[in-house]
């Protein structure tokens, strides 16, 4: 059977994290954290906790962190999930190569995302928090396919994560495990050095936490921030997989 290269594209402070512990609990699949990250800072100059680290870490050639990633699956793995984020895909990175890949999207509502965010980066842009770029790849994608690309939101997975899981796997064209549903709390060995930053909440966590609606409320001076992300929020939400019917 032909390998699965899954790419998840999202923006920060989604649940991608969470999701990469998820697929990583299944035996037949290989994960792979942000691998155009260290590009992506490189490029801009953006200061983000902990950059300096990444830059020198991890490989900021996008050429050849792309030739990897569509290359053969890490330890003969059959599949092979890799957590994205859409900010990365600075205007230098060629497109072709995401033919070559299986790309599902993750959203989250804004209000949920802007404040999480502003904890570590106090004035995010609207580009900062990736919205724009995932409606422009998914419509990309769209094209390039003539199909409409899985499409999962946050919240849904949150409330049933089974149902949810499932309806993503056979999106994609692999079987649900039961496996994604748990693991093991702490840092994993796949998580990027950047983890010490942004991570605390999931290194802490055995599995997908029951969704609760967000008490904390966005920022005044981000009104028109998140005005914008929620154009592009609304966009993909109404296109997201079917949510699962009550139980």
């Amino acid at each position: 059977m032909r390998a699965l290269r899954l790419a998840m594209w999202s923006g920060p402070r989604n649940i991608s994290t969470a999701m990469m512990r998820s697929w990583s609990s299944r035996a037949d699949t290989f994960v792979t954290d942000e691998p155009l990250y260290a590009h992506y800072l490189a490029t801009t100059g953006i200061d983000h906790p902990g950059r300096e680290e990444v830059v020198a870490a991890y490989d900021g050639d996008w050429r050849r962190v792309v030739e990897w990633l569509t290359g053969p699956v890490p330890e003969g793995k059959a599949v092979w999930f890799q957590k994205h984020m859409t900010l990365h895909l600075t205007p230098e990175v060629g497109r072709e190569w995401l033919g070559e890949l299986q790309n599902a999207f993750l959203i989250r509502h804004p209000a949920e995302v802007i404040p999480s965010y502003a904890r570590v980066r106090a004035r995010p842009t609207v580009g900062d928090l990736g919205y724009p770029q995932q409606t422009a790849l998914f419509e990309e994608v769209a094209a390039a396919t003539g199909r409409t690309p899985p499409v999962v939101d946050s919240r849904d997975v949150l409330e049933d994560p089974r149902a949810t899981l499932t309806a993503l796997c056979a999106a994609v064209g692999v079987a649900f495990d039961e496996a994604m549903l748990s693991w093991p709390a702490g840092r994993h060995p796949q998580d990027g050095v950047w983890a010490p930053h942004w991570y605390q909440a999931v290194e802490r966590s055995t599995g997908f936490a029951p969704y609760r609606p967000k008490q904390e409320p966005v920022p005044t001076a981000l009104a028109g921030v998140y005005q914008q992300c929620l154009a592009h929020y609304q966009r993909m939400h109404a296109v997201r997989l079917a949510p699962p019917e009550p139980s």
